[in-house]
């Protein structure tokens, strides 16, 4: 009996000790799990706030390269205005010249004519009484100096217009150039946000299966350590008071052996 409660207080205390060890290493793993479980979840957060965004910041580099195409027609379409109207501005005026010209060179050739005829002596005898002698108008030169200021404006609206349409051409080509810079810009950008969006949804699928494993191994820990408390709860909390009822049990037992095996009583009582 004695041999058996010795070797039973043994295995209490082996139990005892694999108790407490496996509480330990239980409850560190759960905490270690616990915290991996808290960075997965902050992780699976941020990444689903980062796809979010890069969503938005995708649709909006869309629709802002979508707006400058737009534009990009537009201007080439207000361009090609201009230059029609340029076109028949400076079509007109040099029309207008022409026909002037012609118009004032038919004068100048009148004119001249009769003032040369006019510096040559009359033929014949002279005019009978209350007949003039033939003068040039005195309009006439009031009249050509107008049409060569109409000539001269017309050609100043002509140059005028050529500065407009080269200014002009020079801004829609410089505008072309931006944009068309811009666009490049923005389309290299929607490739790179659409990469990080891809990665970064292949690490959220990476992250939720991550989550899932720690959630499994919390439970299978949670289950084990309700396996503990069934096994080690009774033990570790009778733990003392099983091992000094032993012990007290195992003297006891000695005594008795000691007595049956002729030793003096009043020994026996000494040993109390």
């Amino acid at each position: 009996m004695v041999k058996q409660l010795l070797k039973e207080k043994e295995d209490e205390i082996k139990h005892r000790d694999f108790c407490v060890d496996e509480f330990n290493t239980n409850e560190q793993q759960t905490e270690k799990k616990t915290r991996q479980k808290s960075d997965v979840l902050a992780k699976i957060e941020d990444l689903q706030l980062s796809i979010k965004e890069l969503f938005k910041t995708v649709d909006k580099l869309k629709a802002d390269v979508a707006e400058m195409q737009v534009q990009l027609k537009r201007a080439g379409e207000d361009r090609e205005k201009e230059n029609r109207e340029f076109q028949m501005t400076v079509a007109d005026q040099r029309s207008a010249q022409k026909l002037l010209r012609a118009a004032l060179n038919v004068l100048k050739g009148f004119y001249e004519k009769k003032a040369f005829i006019q510096r040559q002596e009359p033929a014949g005898p002279p005019p009978p009484p209350g007949f003039k002698d033939y003068q040039k108008s005195e309009m006439s030169g009031g009249v050509m100096d107008m049409i060569q200021q109409i000539i001269d404006d017309a050609r100043s609206m002509e140059a005028e217009a050529v500065r407009a349409e080269e200014d002009a051409q020079k801004a829609y080509e410089e505008f072309v150039k931006e944009t068309n810079k811009s666009i490049e810009a923005k389309s290299k950008d929607i490739v790179n946000k659409s990469d990080t969006r891809s990665t970064a949804e292949t690490d959220l699928v990476e992250a939720k299966e991550s989550k899932e494993a720690v959630l499994v191994e919390l439970g299978q820990l949670s289950d084990y350590n309700a396996e503990l408390h069934q096994s080690c709860d009774f033990v570790m909390k009778n733990f003392d008071l099983r091992q000094t009822a032993r012990d007290e049990e195992i003297e006891a037992l000695r005594q008795a052996k000691a007595i049956l095996s002729g030793a003096k009583f009043t020994e026996f009582l000494q040993g109390w």
